[in-house]
């Protein structure tokens, strides 16, 4: 079997501008690079230890979708209105790091940055990726 080691990801959803979206879909990735919410996500998944592949760095998975949500009472929306169903844009940003690495601080800095009062975010469990030996 292949050597491997292990990992966690770290799984931000990230709302983007309709415009964002749009250009990602028509096949431009840069066009996330451009987007200030995601920007501002991207740069703190990109601090070490997060996205450390040895000879690669910085990296991180990009999937295109849309987030759906009806914000209830007591809730501060960024966008649609108390009650109301709405639907996002939305990146799903992933940075995977080593199981044992302390990412606490970046966790915080992504909440902090991130725009929704309630940002859907997920650290995994630990588990075994694969790597050429």
């Amino acid at each position: 079997m292949s050597e491997s080691r292990w990992v966690r990801d770290i799984r931000v959803y990230c709302p983007v501008a309709p415009a964002t979206l749009a250009a990602l879909m028509a096949g431009h990735p840069a066009a996330v690079e451009d987007d200030p919410t995601a920007a501002a996500l991207l740069a703190i998944l990109r601090t070490a230890p997060l996205g450390d592949f040895g000879q690669y760095r910085e990296v991180v998975e990009l999937a295109l979708g849309y987030e759906g949500f009806r914000p209830g009472v007591g809730a501060v929306p960024t966008l649609g209105a108390v009650g109301a169903a709405s639907w996002s844009p939305t990146v799903i940003l992933t940075a995977i790091h080593d199981a044992e690495a302390d990412v606490e601080a970046l966790a915080d800095a992504l909440l902090a940055a991130h725009p929704w009062d309630v940002p859907v975010m997920a650290v995994s469990e630990p588990y075994r990726l694969l790597v050429r030996g």
